[in-house]
């Protein structure tokens, strides 16, 4: 059995034809059919795309290279990858890192070979949820990426450094796809031609949750079912079609979204129950252990420490365990977190502190704490003092901004900070 064998095992699923040019057919879901062909048709993402920008330049210019691009579902990820390979004359290869078989990504980088021996033709490879593969099958790619057989473009919603391989993202340039705003959806819907009520389409802008897969498919399911699409067709069929949704699909987002909201508020049967409800649809043990880890650090940070360990823990027994022993530790890391109580002032001192840089820029530390010191008034080791405190500014000259104010479920840290705060403040004394 050879290396690949083993790496990639062997699918039901038949390969996919090369390329995937071409309209798609009149009768394919509106959200395929509304697919974008060229950058002037994409919308949202100009923090990447906008005009000038060197990542647009080297798609327009036919200059394609190996990209992650981690965002929500609904952002473009397929779209930009479908652009990328038509702006370059490029074969369009697709896959799914949750169905591939060896048969296909072997088909894949063979087809790849052929077209480049015989044509010189090259190929984008583009690998829908890429974090689905494990350490060794991500790291067989990276010979075909090391010597341009293809151009990898792997799409994840999820945070790429913790879900894939660090030689792999070396590799590789991660780009960030955010939401589409409601406007940037509510063009999109407009922009299909279905006869609706302007209410129904604000509806559908609004509640989809910058997903155009979304919008687009309800819009799609309501024209099917009304010569006109009014506000309460429009509910009916977004209704309709979240219930269609599986764990490979979007629903998932929005039973995280209600168990981080649930959990936030401290009510531990609510916690509970949307935890049942993605566990019993099969969802990724590992993807609510993620929300986990953020929430004690977002929702509980220092008015409970230990949420944080008992988190991570939890995340540990899903990696060690694994289901279903694993929903134990999620269930009992539930109950913790929504009991905890609650402080999001680590979270929001950080954002005003990094609001902070944007707006004014990162200053240098004062000379004494830099590493070698650059001279002038030595570094005053606070260990070395009643304490262990010194009265050494620490914040570059010009910082004056506090961004750390702990709530009332900190008080003791409260107390101490005052303390230290005045203290430092009599530097004459």
């Amino acid at each position: 059995m050879d290396v690949a064998d083993q790496l990639f095992p062997t699918s039901d699923e038949p390969a996919r034809p090369a390329g995937g040019d071409g309209p798609p057919p009149a009768d394919a879901p509106l959200p395929a059919r509304m697919r974008p062909s060229t950058l002037a048709e994409v919308v949202g993402q100009e923090h990447l795309l906008h005009e000038g920008a060197p990542r647009r330049r080297a798609i327009e210019e036919g200059r394609p290279h190996s990209m992650l691009l981690y965002g929500p579902p609904g952002s473009g990820k397929t779209t930009l990858a479908r652009i990328v390979a038509t702006s370059a004359d490029a074969a369009f290869e697709e896959l799914s890192a949750v169905q591939v078989g060896r048969a296909e990504v072997r088909g894949v980088l063979e087809r790849a070979e052929h077209r480049r021996a015989t044509t010189g033709q090259r190929t984008v490879f583009f690998l829908d949820e890429i974090h689905r593969f494990n350490k060794a099958q991500q790291d067989a790619l990276l010979p075909a990426v090391e010597e341009g057989l293809v151009t990898l473009i792997g799409a994840t919603t999820e945070n790429p450094y913790f879900e894939v391989n660090s030689a792999l993202i070396s590799r590789m340039a991660v780009y960030e796809l955010r939401p589409l705003s409601a406007d940037d959806v509510r063009v999109l819907l407009r922009r299909a031609g279905v006869d609706a009520d302007d209410e129904a389409i604000d509806f559908l802008a609004e509640r989809s949750g910058g997903d155009a897969r979304t919008a687009l498919g309800a819009l799609d399911l309501a024209a099917e079912t009304a010569g006109r699409v009014t506000l309460a067709v429009a509910e009916e069929a977004l209704q309709r079609r979240a219930i269609r949704y599986d764990k490979q699909g979007d629903q998932h987002y929005d039973l995280a979204s209600a168990w981080i909201k649930a959990t936030r508020g401290s009510d531990p049967d609510a916690s509970l129950y949307y935890l049942a409800v993605m566990l019993e649809g099969g969802e990724d043990p590992r993807f609510i252990a993620r929300r986990m880890v953020i929430l004690a650090s977002e929702d509980i940070g220092n008015a409970d420490p230990q949420a944080l360990v008992v988190a991570v823990a939890a995340a540990q027994a899903v990696e060690h365990v694994g289901m279903p022993e694993a929903a134990h530790a999620l269930a009992q890391c539930a109950v913790y977190l929504a009991m905890a109580p609650k402080s999001n002032a680590a979270y929001t001192a950080l954002a005003k502190a990094r609001a902070h840089v944007r707006q004014h820029g990162a200053q240098p530390p004062p000379p004494y704490l830099r590493s070698p010191a650059a001279g002038g008034e030595a570094y005053d080791y606070p260990h070395d003092n009643p304490g262990h405190l010194t009265r050494q500014r620490l914040l570059p000259e010009g910082v004056e901004a506090r961004f750390y104010e702990p709530d009332e479920r900190e008080a003791q840290l409260a107390a101490r900070l005052d303390a230290w705060r005045r203290w430092r403040d009599r530097r004459d004394g």
